[in-house]
This record gives structure tokens, sequence and C-alpha cells, in this order.
């Protein structure tokens, strides 16, 4: 049998960012280990039935399988019914023909019987259409942000294309998501392969952030480009106009009865932090000489990697630790706002409908959801995350691409100054209004 493909998936392999939603999450590869998938793989044998024996689905791209002959030939062909280009076709006598592109195409599959004398019988051919099928859309375990920004993308496809949907993540995530949307059955990837659900799918899409996928096989357009979330749209091929996932929390209830703000001032990378030395010091101070109680929602209060960490600011009340998901949503949804970095905890905070002040310079602002309250200094260095010239390496937690070891390294964050941040602080609408102060306290 003859596997005819242009292409691997491993050649574009899922690097997913984000930061751990806990600390039982599985550990990152050493450099010695064997690369493992990112997602369990589609099933071995195609799940569509044709005729003549020929299998076909739309799993991580187009696949077609006609079986072996000794007489006559099969002709393969893929078409995409959007732009009207075929993308392949081949002769043979028995293959596997799946397609290079792994992401959402609407893809006409033919097959015809060409016989000895050359006389040529169509015998199959299926347009794409998911409408009443099982649909499996695979996330990544391991990161919060990345599943609150790619959710709702996945509910809009179910929703355009009337499936059956199945949405593979991490247990800790899908309860906040369950029951808003009841129409999707969220299992995890061990469930997935324990009780062979991909072995029922017509399609199957996984999402990710591929940074070395220069031949745009599993993404259409280099996420880079088109924001962290929107990526998500991309893939799927709906609409990446941002919306935020729907959540439903076990209790709803206001934790404290006092006015409060949630800071979280950890990441999983030493340039998404505030480097500024004072400022969260500041901030705290100025929120605090206001009437606000600091509460810091971060899963780790100490957190940082080999001669550098990250502590937990002074006059920030400590609600850190591996407590659920929900809590901290929670704990956001009554927040007067949310002050914090480009993580994991700010998609929660937009997702629980609280204003979020985002200091961040290691990103592009369309990288992250929309906030009028974005922090970025344009006088330092910025938005390398976003730079395609440069490899983000999410093994070396001092990465600055462009700056390291020099007295610029960080900058660009290290130089957003507290007064930066209450001025944006002093604009949100969650908070009263604040008579302007002539300096930072």
């Amino acid at each position: 049998m003859l596997d005819i493909t242009t292409d691997t998936y491993a050649d574009a392999r899922q690097d997913a960012g984000g930061v751990p939603v806990s600390t039982l999450q599985p550990a990152e590869p050493k450099a010695a280990d064997p690369v493992r998938p990112s997602f369990p793989p589609p099933a071995p044998i195609l799940t569509q039935e044709g005729p003549l024996g020929i299998r076909y689905d739309i799993n991580e791209g187009a696949r077609i399988k006609v079986p072996e002959r000794t007489v006559g030939k099969w002709r393969v062909r893929l078409r995409d019914l959007d732009t009207g280009n075929i993308l392949f076709e081949s002769e043979n006598q028995g293959a596997l023909v799946q397609s290079s592109k792994r992401f959402y195409v609407r893809f006409s599959l033919e097959v015809w019987d060409v016989d000895d004398a050359g006389a040529v019988t169509e015998v199959l051919s299926h347009t794409y259409d998911a409408a009443g099928r099982d649909v499996l859309i695979q996330f990544p375990v391991g990161t919060l942000g990345d599943i609150m920004a790619w959710f709702s993308y996945a509910a809009r496809f179910g929703q355009v294309h009337g499936c059956r949907l199945t949405c593979a993540m991490s247990e800790l995530i899908s309860p906040l998501l369950r029951q808003s949307y009841p129409d999707i059955r969220f299992v995890t990837h061990e469930e997935l392969v324990e009780h062979k659900l991909h072995e029922a799918a017509y399609a199957t899409y996984c999402l990710g952030l591929f940074f070395d996928d220069t031949a745009c096989i599993a993404q259409p357009t280099d996420f880079r480009h088109v924001g962290l979330h929107r990526t998500a749209g991309y893939i799927l091929g709906v609409d990446p106009a941002e919306e935020a996932p729907r959540l439903t929390l076990p209790d709803e209830s206001r934790p404290i009865a006092e006015p409060y703000v949630c800071i979280a001032v950890q990441s999983s990378t030493q340039a998404k932090y505030w480097n500024n030395p004072t400022g969260w010091h500041a901030v705290i101070a100025f929120l605090k000489a206001r009437g606000y109680r600091v509460i810091c929602i971060d899963q780790k209060a100490v957190h940082g990697h080999g001669l550098v960490f990250n502590h937990i600011p002074h006059g920030a009340e400590d609600e850190t630790g591996d407590r659920p998901l929900a809590e901290r949503a929670r704990w956001l949804r009554h927040a007067a706002a949310f002050v914090g970095l480009s993580s994991g905890l700010a998609w929660l905070a937009w997702a629980a409908g609280t204003p979020v002040a985002m200091i961040s310079g290691f990103t592009h602002p369309t990288n992250e959801f929309a906030t009028p309250f974005r922090v970025i200094n344009w006088h330092a260095c910025n938005s390398c995350w976003n730079d395609v010239r440069v490899r983000f390496d999410h093994h070396d937690f001092l990465w600055c691409p462009r700056h390291a070891g020099t007295p610029q390294q960080f900058e660009c964050t290290r130089l957003i100054t507290a007064e930066h941040v209450i001025a944006t602080l002093m604009r949100m609408p969650g908070l009263p209004d604040i008579p302007p102060i002539s300096r930072v306290p």
C-alpha cells in the first residue's frame, strides 16, 4: 500500500504557550526524551466508508484510502471547493492519500476507476459536510490562557456546521465551560483514547501555537500575525472576531464584602513579568490608600528559575495555591478590576467579565483580547513574542532575544512605570472616581 502525503504532522508539532493550570500537569519533555505527540493521533482506520472498499475522512486533513488492485488504476483528487484549486491528484493501484493541510478546508474528495482500456468511471464524489456528524477539536493540556482564548471559536464552529462537537481538553478547565455549552461533549485526551471516540470522528482539528510551521501545514497563517486567540478562528475557518467564553461557576457569590482588586504577578517566563522593581508596591499602595483590598490569585506565591525568583508583592493578600480554577474565577467575577500580565489569569479575567489592566511589553497588543486598559511603553523594546524573526524558547526562563545579557534586558516592562499603570487604573469604569495625584505614593 503506497502512502502518498506531501507533509507529516510532526513537522508542525504544536508548541503551546500559556501558563500551567496545575503543578500536577506533566512536565515538558527533556531535550533527550523522544518527541511525544502533542495530541492523540487520528484513527488508524479511516472512519467513513465509501464504495468498493474505499475509506475516507477529514481527520487532521483529508484522507482517502483506496484498496490495492492489480488490474486498472484509481484516480484520486483533492480539491478546495472555496478556492477552486486542485490540491492533489494521483493515479495508483492502491494508496493512502492525505492532504498536506491540517486546518479547516472545505474539501472535495473524488475517486474514479480507470480500467486498462482507459475508460473512466466516477466511484466517489464527497463534498465536505459536517452537519450531523461527529467532529473532534483537540486543545493542548497544561495551559489556561490558550483554552480561554480559543474555546469560543470551537463553539462557533459547532454552531456554523451543525455538527456533534467533542472538545478534548484538561479536566481542570472543562468544568468552567460544560454547563454553559450543553451541546458540546467534553472529554480528556485519555478518555478520548480509552473510549476510542476519535475513531468515530468525521473530522478532527488540533489547536495550538505552531512556531516552526513555516509551510503553514497546521495553520493557514502564522499566529504571530493574527493574535494568539484569533489563530483558532483561522485554523477552524470561522469568523476570527474575538468572543469571551461563557463561564458557569458552582458558587457565584461574592467572596468578601469589601471592594477589592485582583492581581496576578507570576508568569511562565521572566519576559512576561512586570520587571519594574517598585511597580507592584506602588500600585498596591495606591489601591489600598483608596479603600481597596488587593488580592493576589496567582497559583504560586514564589516562582522563578535558577537565581531569579519573583515573590508576591508586599501589601497583597495571599490567595495563591493549587486551588480550583472556579475559585479564581469567582474572585475575578466580583473584582472591581484585574491587574496582571499577558498570562492565563488575564484571559480568565476576560472570560469572567472583569475589567482588565494588562501590563505587557513582551507581546504586541494585537496578541491578546482588546482592552482599553492595555499598558505598553512604545519607547522601549517591545513585541518580541510576535516577531516572526525570533523563536521563543520555552526552556529559557530568561529569554530575551534582542537584549539578553545587556542593560536593556527586559526593558519592555522594566520601563513601564507605576505612574503609567496608575493613570490607566484611574480610567477604569470599575473603579470609583479618584482625584488625580501629583506623584506615585
